[in-house]
């Protein structure tokens, strides 16, 4: 296992490198960042060259990079254009995100789920066709769509919650839009287990576990379920990084200044420096996810060792 886990880390060295590059390309052909920060008036050429020599902007591309990188690796994420330090912008976002997330997964383990079992174990009964419909409308309604609808229900008409969050961002705030954040990939969740407990009910070593005279309760949660997590282990391992990184709708509607929010003014400003930092940081969530959700095969199924 321990070279394995060697072995994995090594392997994301390359995969690290050429993400962050094609995103420090992507970034530098959105256009002229020094523009945007002289308003609606064309830039003195004289401040403009300023501005380029400050950022570093007036070498390749390829130096950027490599300057980029090098200070990376000493922990400096660089300077966004008001001046604070990237590593600034990240410690007042990243918390709240990560909290935002947090909720967002628990939603998708317990209620994804749980209803996935309830409907796997029932195939074809009424419970199973009415979770299947609401999993659909779900998937199909676009998330802005959803928030902005609970939003205006519980926080501006019946006032159950406050309509947006406030800047601490405690955990109680957090539920509506973790809820929101998690509702689509909770209706894949509860879709994917359904389809895995359905199919594996059918095994030899369920049907054995059976016929020996296990009580029910320990022959889905020792056999069936084990087994049958594995697909979805991958979904949620995988959705870590997705939901941080596309909180983006997620947290301009409940007003949640986090990674998305961040990243959204980023964009918006063409700052380059803070979009950069910030993808870098998620590119590496990621692949920690990945090689997370790969243990935990061992884990769960006893016929998986890594060497």
């Amino acid at each position: 296992m321990g070279r394995y886990v060697v072995r994995r880390l090594l392997q994301m060295i390359p995969v690290f490198v050429g993400a962050t590059l094609l995103i420090f390309l992507m970034v530098n052909v959105m256009g002229d960042p020094i523009a945007g920060l002289c308003g609606e008036r064309e830039c003195d050429p004289a401040t403009a060259a300023q501005l380029r020599k400050e950022f570093g902007l007036d070498k390749p591309v390829w130096q950027q990079y490599l300057t980029y990188m090098g200070n990376l690796f000493t922990g400096d994420f660089g300077t966004a254009f008001n001046g604070q330090p990237v590593t600034e912008l990240m410690g007042s976002a990243f918390p709240v995100t990560i909290r935002l997330t947090v909720v967002a997964i628990l939603f998708e383990i317990v209620i994804g789920v749980t209803l996935g079992v309830v409907t796997g174990l029932r195939r074809g009964r009424p419970v199973d066709t009415g979770v299947l419909l609401a999993t659909l409308v779900v998937i199909s309604v676009p998330t802005f769509v959803t928030g902005l609808l609970l939003q205006l229900l519980l926080g501006v008409e019946w006032g159950w919650i406050r309509p947006s969050v406030s800047p601490e961002a405690p955990f109680g705030e957090l539920l509506l839009p973790g809820l929101v954040l998690a509702s689509v990939s909770l209706a894949y969740v509860t879709r994917l287990t359904r389809t895995s407990i359905a199919e594996n009910r059918r095994s030899d070593y369920v049907r054995t576990a059976i016929a020996k005279g296990l009580p029910r309760r320990r022959v889905i949660t020792r056999h069936l379920l084990r087994n049958s997590l594995i697909p979805v282990v991958t979904f949620i391992g995988t959705d870590i990084g997705a939901l941080m990184g596309g909180a983006i709708v997620t947290e301009r509607i409940f007003n949640i200044h986090g990674v998305g929010y961040q990243l959204y003014q980023g964009i918006l400003r063409q700052n380059t420096q803070t979009v950069v930092g910030f993808v870098t940081v998620l590119v590496l969530v990621f692949l920690l996810a990945n090689l997370l959700v790969d243990l935990l095969y061992a884990v769960l199924d006893p016929r998986i060792r890594y060497v």
